[in-house]
């Protein structure tokens, strides 16, 4: 598979299961369809928050490190994010079931076009999304007793 990707990217053909995964995308409305900036990129909120499209990382980043200096804890309650302060509290909300977690920032990313937050394999079980992949979100800053 790395070799095929390499190709790819050698040969400027697009990413093995690019179209499958744009096609999934677009029947869940998870892409922006329109010209100009994503509309999926983080767009504000009445409440002074975020909507835009989650995705969770797991098993292959289980024990690395993360921009906070730490180990990944897949199970653990923990988020990337590009902007957020490391050690904030964030409260994700996916708009698809009505389910919410609080996540610490313990990393940055996600760093694919249309997406706001990578959360761990632990609140992406929470949130009920680990078998789509994807889902959309509402994000937050959490309160001190949240």
């Amino acid at each position: 598979m790395q070799h095929t990707i390499e190709a790819a990217r050698q040969t400027r053909l697009p990413m093995p299961g690019f179209r499958h995964v744009r096609a999934t995308a677009l029947a869940f409305g998870l892409v922006a369809t329109g010209t100009g900036p994503a509309l999926a990129d983080a767009a504000k909120t009445a409440t002074g928050g975020a909507v835009g499209v989650a995705s969770f990382y797991g098993r292959e980043h289980h024990g690395g490190p993360t921009a906070s200096g730490e180990r990944f804890d897949m199970r653990a309650m923990t988020a990337a994010h590009r902007t957020a302060p490391l050690g904030s509290k964030l409260k994700v909300t996916n708009l698809r079931n009505g389910r919410t977690v609080v996540v610490r920032v313990n990393d940055r990313g996600p760093f694919v076009r249309g997406r706001i937050i990578d959360v761990s394999r632990g609140a992406a079980e929470a949130l009920g999304f680990v078998g789509a992949g994807l889902t959309k979100v509402s994000i937050q800053v959490a309160s001190r007793d949240e």
